[in-house]
């Protein structure tokens, strides 16, 4: 679908907010807090990003400019002005807000952008939360003017004036019945999963920006039903990169397991799920995969291809 960027303006140091509404004025599709949408920074590169705010006439998202990254959020950060036409997909939630009656949201920089909206929906509906957020320093740390609004609920935690996020004191009494939401880089995500040894299973729930470095892996051989072809995927190479060589279109974004645009039904083996979407039971179920990352525990995958 097409939007129009109807507004731009910064939110920290390398951090746009882009609101984006329809050419036609029509409502946009509903959507829940954690959702994302993809966006065409260019042809051929589309990236997700967190619906941060907005309602059936608006969506903003905040967009890092990663200068080291491949290239997408530069592009936005470059060339994405009110009056642009973009194209997106339809918001898809990889991290929902489940109901609890007590929150404890856990962010490092560009993480707070899935929580926004989680932290508001918990404070109309009146649940007990608190927010522990940290970044590199106060100048970088997207929404802050926003996040005052919430008085002391609210705990920011620059890295140059505190130093790393105090986790230990954070979890010590972390009372019962409290559900856990992080997203943030990588070394964050494993001090808290760490923390989280022991938690009752449902407590923690996390996004990452990216998934875990894909290991090395066996050859192996996947059978696409629809297409009664048999492909064979060396060490090197995704299951995504075999299927797309062989003319197989599948709708993909991230390439790295975190976006969950190119989960395909599993008909038969046993899957080695590397992807950060899939909860627990989702990944013993074993019915979908991301076959950008994900690989094989058996010598023959059936894909619903």
């Amino acid at each position: 679908m097409e939007v129009v960027v109807t507004g731009k303006y910064p939110a920290a140091a390398d951090v746009a907010v882009l609101e984006l509404a329809d050419p036609t004025g029509a409502q946009l599709p509903p959507w829940t807090p954690g959702a994302h949408i993809e966006v065409e920074a260019a042809p051929g590169l589309s990236r997700c990003y967190s619906l941060t705010d907005g309602d059936d006439r608006m969506w903003r998202i905040a967009v890092l400019h990663d200068r080291n990254g491949r290239g997408g959020s530069s592009y936005i950060h470059r060339h994405l002005t009110p009056g642009t036409t973009v194209t997106v997909s339809r918001p898809r939630n990889n991290f929902p807000l489940q109901a609890a009656d007590r929150y404890l949201f856990v962010v490092g920089g560009i993480g707070i952008t899935p929580i926004l909206p989680m932290i508001r929906h918990a404070h109309q509906h009146g649940a007990d939360w608190r927010l522990l957020y940290g970044g590199r320093r106060r100048t970088s740390m997207a929404f802050l003017d926003e996040l005052s609004a919430y008085g002391d609920r609210v705990h920011i935690h620059p890295e140059d004036e505190h130093g790393l996020l105090p986790l230990d004191r954070t979890f010590s009494d972390l009372p019962a019945g409290t559900l856990v939401y992080c997203c943030g880089p990588e070394p964050l995500l494993n001090a808290v999963g760490r923390h989280a040894t022991g938690w009752p299973p449902g407590t923690l729930h996390i996004e990452r920006f990216c998934s875990a470095p894909p290991a090395g892996g066996a050859t192996f051989d996947i059978h696409l039903a629809r297409a009664n072809l048999t492909l064979t995927v060396p060490p090197d190479r995704s299951v995504l990169d075999v299927v797309e060589q062989a003319g197989i279109t599948v709708l993909s974004s991230c390439r790295t397991g975190t976006c969950g645009t190119c989960e395909t039904t599993v008909l038969g083996g046993l899957v080695d799920h590397r992807d950060t979407v899939l909860t627990d039971d989702e990944r013993r179920e074993s019915t979908t995969m991301m076959i950008c990352c994900s690989r094989s525990l058996t010598t023959l995958l059936t894909l619903d291809l």
